[in-house]
């Protein structure tokens, strides 16, 4: 989610992202006899580990492969790591002190890791949410935006007013397909359901973030969403009796009332696979986008709010994402319009991944405009 924006925003314009984009999990390598020392991976992460979040999710996915793996595997992490030089110092540390694999979660780290992976072929990197690959470097990211559907399902269902929040950090795709996901899934159990959004041109600000929660909630929002990376805007939902729901993490610490559902990123599972791989010598580069079928997202850490029925709703609805019959970009019988009145979606079509991945729209029902 931390990404350097310039670099985000000139991934907009490139055609070939995720060119090669793999829709099956590959997460699953051949095993063979283990080596007798432990495999030793590094972690780099982009902002401190809290008690929720972005950098809280992978850090839980480190631990599950130690869990997995015990003896077999010695992890090492380093946090609050800058994008740029500081990112490369530290990456390149890792591969100098003999660590076989090195994840690195965050968008600004891309780059780095490709220039360290030229000077230590020997060693394998997983850039995620990075976008390019070399014979020693894969690329993964997830499927966010099939979360934020199913979270706004519940958001529909539960909201008095009909009108949602979002806190949003950047106009980069990944954000539009967030927004335009929740609000589609909103409105497809409250047709009249409008999202009010506000941009804040950055990830981790939480005085900011909560300001603009506040100032969401005087306007008739009684539910919200948001794309950042503290509790700041749940912490706010708790305080003014409002509802939220939580991204990356389960946020039930910070918002016991106010939390209905949580959309969260689950890496265990690919981060042991792809251990597991160095481990048998079966590692190969791949580029990876996975969602809700491949485990990487998932919904639930439901609210004392939310009626059984909306629970069991929002669940069917998850377990039709991922057995690929429900897709929160895929018209019915009347085309998805922008919220400037222009078609994106014909009627019954659905879109491709290259067009999710450079989406630059707000759909039907968006109260905003980009913000550039």
């Amino acid at each position: 989610m931390y990404k350097n924006l310039a670099t985000a925003l000139r991934a907009v314009c490139v055609s070939a992202l995720f060119g090669a984009v793999s829709v099956s999990p590959a997460f699953s390598q051949s095993s063979k006899t283990a080596p007798a020392a432990p495999v030793k991976a590094g972690f780099v992460y982009v902002s401190p580990i809290t008690e929720a979040g972005w950098t809280r999710q992978h850090d839980e996915g480190r631990k599950a492969v130690e869990a997995a793996l015990g003896k077999d595997v010695k992890t090492t992490f380093v946090a609050d790591v800058a994008e740029g030089a500081d990112a490369e110092r530290v990456i390149r540390d890792l591969a100098a002190t003999g660590h076989q694999i090195i994840f690195t979660p965050s968008f600004g780290y891309m780059e780095p890791t490709l220039k360290v992976a030229q000077d230590y072929p020997n060693v394998k990197f997983e850039s995620i949410t990075g976008y390019k690959t070399a014979a020693n470097v894969a690329a993964a990211n997830a499927r966010y935006y099939e979360g934020r559907y199913l979270a706004g399902i519940a958001a529909g269902r539960m909201s008095k007013t009909s009108v949602a929040g979002y806190v949003a950090g950047f106009p980069i795709p990944e954000v539009l397909q967030g927004i335009n996901a929740f609000t589609l899934g909103m409105r497809s159990v409250n047709p009249k359901a409008t999202v009010k959004v506000v941009w804040l041109n950055a990830w981790f600000d939480p005085p900011r973030e909560r300001d603009a929660a506040m100032v969401l909630f005087n306007q008739d929002v009684d539910v919200i969403a948001f794309h950042t990376g503290s509790t700041a805007v749940m912490a706010a939902a708790q305080e003014r009796g409002k509802m939220a729901v939580a991204y990356h993490s389960d946020m039930r610490g910070t918002g016991p009332d106010a939390q209905i559902v949580a959309v969260t990123h689950q890496w265990g599972r690919y981060y042991t696979e792809r251990v597991r791989a160095v481990q048998a010598g079966t590692w190969k580069s791949a580029t990876v986008w996975g969602g809700v079928r491949e485990g990487l997202i998932r919904v639930g850490d439901f609210g004392p709010k939310v009626p059984q029925a909306v629970q069991q709703e929002v669940l069917a609805a998850q377990k039709a994402v991922g057995a690929g019959t429900l897709h929160p970009f895929r018209a019915g019988k009347a085309a998805v319009r922008d919220n400037e009145g222009r078609e994106v979606i014909a009627a019954g079509q659905v879109l491709s991944d290259e067009q999710i991945l450079k989406m630059n729209w707000l759909a039907e029902g968006v109260q905003g405009k980009l913000s550039h």
